[in-house]
């Protein structure tokens, strides 16, 4: 009987030892949790050997311990080393005071100094949407303050204002630096209209125009979107100082649109002086002209029969208004050279601008001519500012498209207008492109999509 019960445990026990020689680290979680498994399992494996505290003598000693008293804190520990930093974009109505109240410091003499300089009164108070930075110590006091901001989107630079507290007291400089760029991606879906869904997924506004700016062609942004429409954007943000100042180009685009997809991707040929937008598959998106003289804006009265504002008879409108408010640039829609440029009866100051074959577009109601008769001008140029000079009732303008000297509709001659294709040779840096931006609106697409989960 002995020598059975130590044959059976031999046999029990090789196994469990293989077990542990292979698997040392499932044995010790497998024997870890059965300990923790309660006081019947720990008293069931107690039970197989001799009790080893049976017949000791168990005494219990109580005693009470005084808990350790908290270091003292020095008082006069110095803080001249933190510092503290806020941020906030400026606004119009900003004084000094209330601009440093918002940014969290309490110092009347910076405050001060802030009412009497002339750099600080020309670039900061009253401007809006400058960014600054404060720079304060732990008592509230400035000791920098820096605000950021694109004075011409044509340098690539950025101007940056610097108030230091110096010895002598404040000080105040401009500076020049070189603007940083990076690319963002941003996604929304369509509930009431463009801007609307664009300012809740905190896309800026000149990123939404430039949007429908590049898929114009293909749909149409009063009429044809739809709630649900969705779109992803792959966009440049212009940086200084790590600072986001300024939106820059749309690099690729995806709305979906009804169902149906369109896409878009910048290229630039390198060496070529300027780039244009293509589908993914290298169509190209840009045509011989543009779709309106605006970037985005409302029609207030489109190619057709219309009751006439002024004369109060129905008669066809033989062109397209474009409401916008005075001062808004215009644009040329297509490559060309300046016909006549001044003021013309009803149209007020106008201009016309004859372009290949016989077209001629007319832009007409304006507060301001750019331009003068015989200048050659670049698709996309500005030429003038939208007004209501001439026979107008209101602030627009009023675009004509003209071909053998007969009015057309200006959207249908921009959508029959023929594609510029890309170059042969720049295919293959194409699709490398293209290979690339597909995975990033893929990306952002899926942040949409988790975000509305």
């Amino acid at each position: 009987m002995k020598h059975g019960l130590i044959a059976t445990g031999e046999a029990w026990l090789r196994p469990m030892a293989l077990g542990l020689q292979r698997h040392p680290k499932r044995v010790t979680a497998a024997l870890a949790a059965l300990l923790l498994c309660g006081g019947g399992g720990a008293f069931a494996l107690a039970s197989l050997a001799p009790d080893p505290v049976a017949g000791m003598v168990v005494r219990e000693i109580i005693q009470s311990v005084e808990p350790l008293a908290p270091a003292p804190l020095a008082d006069d520990v110095p803080l001249a080393g933190l510092s503290l930093y806020r941020s906030d974009l400026s606004r119009a109505t900003d004084t000094a005071d209330a601009l440093l109240q918002r940014l969290g410091v309490s110092d009347p003499l910076a405050a001060a100094f802030l009412r009497g300089d002339a750099q600080v009164r020309q670039s900061l108070l009253g401007r809006v949407g400058r960014a600054v930075t404060a720079e304060a110590t732990a008592q509230h006091e400035l000791q920098r303050l820096t605000a950021r901001w694109v004075a011409d989107d044509t340098t690539g630079n950025f101007q940056r204002l610097v108030v230091e507290r110096t010895p002598q007291g404040f000080a105040s400089r401009i500076e020049t630096a070189a603007l940083t760029a990076s690319s963002r991606l941003a996604s929304g879906t369509i509930e009431s209209s463009l801007y609307a869904a664009t300012d809740a997924s905190g896309i800026p506004d000149a990123v939404a125009s430039q949007v429908a700016e590049v898929f114009a062609n293909d749909i149409d942004f009063r009429r044809a979107l739809r709630k649900g429409d969705r779109f992803a954007i792959v966009y440049e943000t212009l940086e200084g100082d790590g600072e986001p100042l300024r939106a820059g180009r749309v690099l690729s685009a995806e709305f979906v649109n009804n169902g149906k997809s369109f896409q878009a991707l910048w290229f630039q040929e390198p060496g070529a002086p300027k780039g244009a937008y293509y589908t993914l598959d290298g169509q190209s998106l840009q045509h011989a002209y543009l779709s309106a003289p605006l970037a985005f804006t409302r029609v207030t009265s489109n190619f057709s029969m219309r009751l006439h504002p002024i004369l109060q008879t129905w008669r066809a409108h033989l062109g397209t208004d474009f409401g916008a408010p005075t001062g808004t640039p215009v644009r040329t829609v297509g490559d060309g050279v300046v016909q006549f440029a001044g003021v013309q009866n009803g149209y007020g100051n106008v201009i016309f601008v004859k372009h290949r074959n016989s077209d001629v577009t007319v832009y007409a109601h304006l507060s301001r001519i750019d331009v003068k008769p015989g200048q050659h001008v670049g698709q996309g140029d500005i030429i003038g500012a939208v007004g209501m000079t001439g026979w107008a009732t209101g602030p627009h303008l009023h675009f004509e498209f003209r071909v053998n000297g007969m009015q057309k509709n200006p959207l249908a001659i921009a959508r029959q207008s023929e594609a510029v294709p890309i170059p042969a040779a720049a295919k293959p840096q194409f699709d490398r492109l293209a290979a690339m931006m597909r995975i990033q609106l893929d990306a952002a697409a899926s942040v949409q999509q988790a975000s509305a989960q």
